[in-house]
């Protein structure tokens, strides 16, 4: 496994009211939950990224209110069409 090192500010812990272990946490999951809503990583990808199970990185979307369904309306609509 990779290490990276980021220097911030002492403030950004007492802003979320946690830890740097805990906002480490925190920012992994809001990167993988993002990066998954603009169609760049796949769920397996994204739960790996945040460190999550497929499960509880889908009920991570569902608390950030995202869809953990990734498709256009147009999609659907082709998908549809191509099935009959």
């Amino acid at each position: 496994m990779t290490t990276l090192t980021m220097e911030l500010p002492e403030t950004v812990f007492s802003a979320l009211h946690a830890d740097p272990k805990e906002f480490t946490r925190q920012m992994r999951i809001a990167a993988a939950i993002k990066w998954y809503e603009l169609g760049k990583l796949s769920q397996n990808k994204s739960a790996e990224i945040a460190g999550l199970s497929r499960a509880e990185f889908i009920d991570a979307l569902s608390e950030a209110k995202v869809s953990p369904l990734q498709i256009t309306p147009q999609q659907l609509r082709d998908e549809l069409a191509d099935a009959n």
